[in-house]
């Protein structure tokens, strides 16, 4: 279940562009200041249950029919389990789409080869946020493969 904390305007537009300029979306964006200072293991275990919850929240969008907000949480629960894995294995902090991309193919040599389907269908989900042109039934079919 997510909060709504309200703040000023000026400051709202400021973050809603630093986590566009880093290609994160809102929510992941607040995570990652949030968790900044902590342990690296400790992270990562706030970054899983934030993709769990972001999951959650993915399904009761696409329920209330709104399929960009619902393609933005899964994308953005796949790229906080990544970013977690990479925190738990390593202590590394991953800041980067290409970090991502790059890494995503460890977790796949450790994890297995489900985990290149579960990160294109968050990649596509990633497009649907900012295109706007994927179908619900696009979204169910992601949140099953994320």
């Amino acid at each position: 279940m997510g909060v709504i904390i309200h703040i000023p305007q000026r400051i709202a537009e400021r973050i809603r562009r630093e986590a566009e300029r880093l290609g994160l979306g809102l929510g992941e964006y607040v995570i990652e200041l949030l968790t900044k200072d902590l342990d690296p293991r400790d992270r990562a275990v706030e970054y899983i249950e934030a993709a769990k919850e972001l999951l959650e929240q993915a399904y009761r969008e696409l329920e209330g029919d709104n399929i960009r907000q619902a393609a933005e949480k899964a994308w953005g629960a796949v790229a906080l389990a990544i970013k977690a894995y990479a925190l738990w294995r390593e202590g590394r902090r991953l800041t980067s789409h290409r970090e991502l991309w790059e890494y995503k193919d460890r977790v796949a040599e450790e994890l297995g080869e489900w985990i290149y389907s579960s990160w294109y269908a968050g990649q596509s989900m990633h497009t649907c946020f900012y295109e706007g042109w994927c179908t619900s039934r696009s979204v169910e079919v992601a949140l099953k493969h994320i």
